[in-house]
């Protein structure tokens, strides 16, 4: 092992370095996986504007579905489990070699998918 002028081993330096790599390659996976995302987010809203959120009168059926319930949650929980499971997947993958608390990795990837579903709302009211 080299040591630099301070006395500390130089290999730190790049241990840092690739821990920051992984941490942008979460972030980066995240934010990717968040514009399929959008339909799966999409549809747990319809279901709950159209079933329970209807029901107490937080918001307005569609006028035209008259389908039932049935068949949308038989749409959106494949769709859902699915984006869940690949969600999951791509993260157990990076969530070790980020060296972050998991509570906090977590938490972030999650919002962090959440960023180009909140990137088309506000551009609906720009």
């Amino acid at each position: 092992m080299s040591h630099d002028a301070s006395g500390e081993v130089a290999t730190r330096g790049a241990g840092a370095a690739r821990r920051w790599g992984w941490r942008l390659t979460a972030a980066g996976v995240n934010v990717a996986l968040g514009v399929p995302g959008i339909v799966p987010l999409w549809l747990i809203w319809y279901v709950l504007a159209n079933g329970p959120l209807a029901e107490g009168g937080w918001t307005h059926r569609e006028p035209t579905e008259n389908d039932g319930m049935m068949l949308w949650l038989v749409i959106v929980v494949p769709v859902v489990a699915v984006f869940g499971i690949l969600w999951w997947l791509a993260n157990d993958a990076v969530s070790r070699r980020a060296a972050l608390d998991p509570r906090l990795y977590w938490t972030a990837g999650a919002l962090l998918t959440l960023v180009p579903t909140a990137a088309l709302i506000a551009n609906t009211y720009v």
